[in-house]
């Protein structure tokens, strides 16, 4: 049975762990560096991960319930294209704060691991699945609500709202410029609109 002492210890080595792979990079990252940065014994890290590997698939899970986990009741309640830009302007003005650095920490995590790390792979591809289904939740109530037109595939649009998410990120902390992330989460949200009945209402 895990202590509450021992889960602190266990999320302090994560919590460092995380913040480290997000900066430095997984394969830069050692568990001697982990030791320092969370103020614990090797034997601490060792008793609570077998490996290397073992912790970082603790960090997926860590940045999952950071990124996803805490925006899920938010995710759901974008259900009406008002919600939809506003989240939109807030996740760009957070990139504009941060100086357009880090992006998404899963994003990081993906575009090292994805190739060479099967069960990461994995882990990482049950996190944007939760991510999408969280967006997908919005758009559904829309749906319920009869907002969109007969035949929308809310599903196909949450996921095409992720991958403008992600891209947008991506482009962002490469060229210190938010355009890119403002240009594609608008563009795509202009997307979804048109599949409203409103939408496609004719404009006098």
């Amino acid at each position: 049975m895990v202590t509450a002492k021992g889960r602190a210890t266990r999320d302090r080595i994560v919590s460092a762990a995380a913040d480290l792979m997000c900066t430095n990079g997984v394969a830069a990252t050692s568990t001697e560096d982990v030791r320092a940065a969370a103020n614990v014994s090797s034997s601490q890290i060792y008793h609570y991960f077998a490996d290397k590997r073992s912790l970082t698939r603790a960090v997926i899970e860590h940045q999952t319930d950071a990124i996803v986990g805490t925006q899920e009741t938010l995710l759901a309640r974008l259900d009406n294209l008002d919600a939809l830009r506003a989240w939109a302007e807030v996740i760009v003005t957070f990139q504009r704060n941060q100086d357009f650095r880090g992006g998404c920490p899963l994003g990081t995590l993906a575009s090292e691991l994805a190739e060479n790390d099967a069960d990461a792979r994995q882990d990482l591809a049950a996190s944007y699945r939760r991510w999408q289904q969280a967006i997908c939740a919005g758009l559904a109530a829309m749906a319920d609500r009869g907002e969109f037109v007969t035949g929308t595939d809310v599903d196909r649009l949450a996921t095409a709202l992720l991958t403008a998410l992600q891209g947008g990120l991506l482009l962002c902390k490469t060229l210190r410029n938010g355009e890119p992330l403002e240009t594609g989460l608008n563009t795509m949200i202009d997307h979804i609109e048109s599949f409203t009945v409103a939408g496609q209402s004719p404009r006098s």
